[in-house]
């Protein structure tokens, strides 16, 4: 998947939702991996599963990683 446009998952905020961004485009806000994995594919990223959210090295998560939502 080294081809894949790099992908930021911003700090929890007030409410526990996390800012996506992928490539240069924001995406949305998520509020679970789950929702990150369904922006990702509504991206073009179509075979992408939480396991590769969680561990790939083109995804970075700010301040916080993938367990921390609230």
């Amino acid at each position: 998947m080294a081809s894949n446009p790099p992908v930021v998952i911003y700090p929890p905020g007030e409410d526990g939702g996390r800012r996506v961004r992928v490539g240069a485009e924001f995406v949305g806000m998520a509020y679970t991996i789950l929702d990150v994995v369904e922006f990702l594919r509504g991206a073009g990223l179509e075979d992408v599963e939480p396991e590769d959210v969680a561990d790939e090295d083109w995804v970075e998560w700010r301040a916080v990683g993938p367990g921390a939502w609230l």
